[in-house]
């Protein structure tokens, strides 16, 4: 199926793959290179995050504190997100990339130094301000160049690879952050996260990609737009991306007020959440060829939202067979939204394509982030789920007419 005519994007058929010439033999295979270097970020990426979380709770500031680290975070995201794919199209993605874990390191380093001497809050809001900011170059310049890194490569095979090695990644930090951050120096993750980014630059350094052409790049940037089916990829990934932050956020709220459980329990739910989203993000091949990516999409949205609106009456070993599940779909749609939107939009422009619909996915989280602020103490973390299962329901049928639509267009 193909897009239909919309100025200024270059889109190519569902069944098109992105290939490249294989050229000259590198020192190192690009695709190793590029997962070797994208399970180091991955794991220092996620370590950041539960680093920072675990040192503003244990100083005593509290959960408040984590909500405001979320808030800074997703509002730098919002805000550099375009501005950053913009960049990813313009320059070369594997040194932006270079540059991206470069400065993250860097930042690591100087931020273990300043929890030393100065005010734990305050360092950590500052950090994660710069730090997202330099995390979203570097994963819109590291996705963005996964149909390069395929070379030949089906891209549901190489993004499932991708992806699975970041969620193990993202397991490995969550497995390594408690033996670092107990009975030790707040600083002592830090130096460590900087030594992983350090890695994952040296590992990128050792890649070679052929350049996107200057003169495609040239021609398509002055008639850049967002055509329907990119809104509609970009609405399908923001109600997943927003159900993973509404779990985040939740998640151990959930836990302790209503299932009455312990940190031990807290941690069964994210383990079963990880275990979901490996298994997710290596299952996409398998389905690919049985259904098409806009009804498997609307199918995934329908599941994550029945499998939220059972949290008010499961307990015990059901949540967290409904945790791993909805870990598994949230993984499965990331993968397949990304898939969709590499084979579908032009390479040169892909960067801004990525960096729109990451906007309007955190704008939506934001906007759900705001509401559980406002009722979260008054609500059951159980009902907010449920309410938020509801509006994902209720916008298939609107996602579902507005594909029919452009079908009967592109027909007529």
């Amino acid at each position: 199926m193909t897009i239909g005519d919309q100025p200024g994007w270059v889109f190519m058929s569902n069944v098109d793959r992105i290939r490249r010439p294989l050229g000259r033999s590198d020192p190192l295979n690009p695709l190793v290179g590029f997962l070797a270097s994208t399970l180091s970020a991955a794991l220092a990426r996620n370590g950041y995050y539960i680093a920072s979380a675990w040192i503003l709770v244990e100083r005593g500031y509290g959960s408040a504190s984590v909500a405001i680290l979320l808030a800074i975070v997703s509002v730098v995201e919002f805000v550099a997100s375009p501005l950053v794919g913009l960049a990813a199209d313009l320059f070369d993605r594997r040194r932006l990339n270079i540059a991206a874990d470069l400065a993250r390191c860097v930042l690591m380093l100087a931020t273990a130094r300043a929890l030393l001497y100065l005010d734990v809050f305050v360092t950590i809001c500052l950090s994660a301000a710069l730090f997202s900011s330099c995390d979203r170059v570097a994963l819109t310049t590291s996705q963005s160049m996964i149909p390069g890194m395929a070379r030949g490569r089906d891209l549901v095979v190489s993004n499932s690879l991708v992806f699975f090695v970041m969620q193990f990644g993202n397991l490995g930090a969550a497995l390594v952050a408690g033996p670092l951050l107990r009975d030790r120096s707040a600083a002592l993750p830090f130096v460590v996260l900087a030594a992983c980014f350090l890695v994952s630059a040296g590992f990128l350094a050792l890649v070679r990609l052929d350049p996107v052409s200057p003169d495609v790049r040239v021609a398509k940037f002055s008639g850049t737009q967002i055509g329907r089916r990119l809104f509609r990829l970009s609405a399908v990934y923001a109600l997943l991306y927003a159900s993973a932050v509404l779990i985040s956020v939740m998640g151990s709220s959930f836990v302790f007020q209503e299932m009455r459980g312990t940190a031990v329990d807290f941690g069964h739910l994210e383990a079963a959440w990880s275990v979901g989203s490996l298994i997710g993000a290596a299952s996409l091949f398998r389905i690919e060829q049985a259904i098409s990516a806009h009804a498997l999409h609307l199918v995934l949205l329908g599941l994550t939202a029945l499998a939220l609106m059972t949290l008010t009456s499961l307990s015990g070993h059901w949540t967290v067979i409904v945790f791993a599940a909805l870990g598994f779909l949230y993984n499965l749609g990331r993968v397949s939204v990304e898939v969709t939107l590499q084979s579908r939009v032009s390479a040169s422009l892909l960067g801004r394509a990525k960096g729109v619909m990451h906007s309007v996915a955190v704008l939506l989280a934001l906007f759900v982030f705001g509401i559980v602020a406002l009722v979260g103490d008054r609500t059951f973390p159980s009902t907010i789920f449920f309410s938020f299962g509801v509006v994902v329901l209720i916008s298939i049928p609107a996602l579902s007419a507005g594909v029919v639509q452009l079908e009967e267009k592109g027909k007529s």
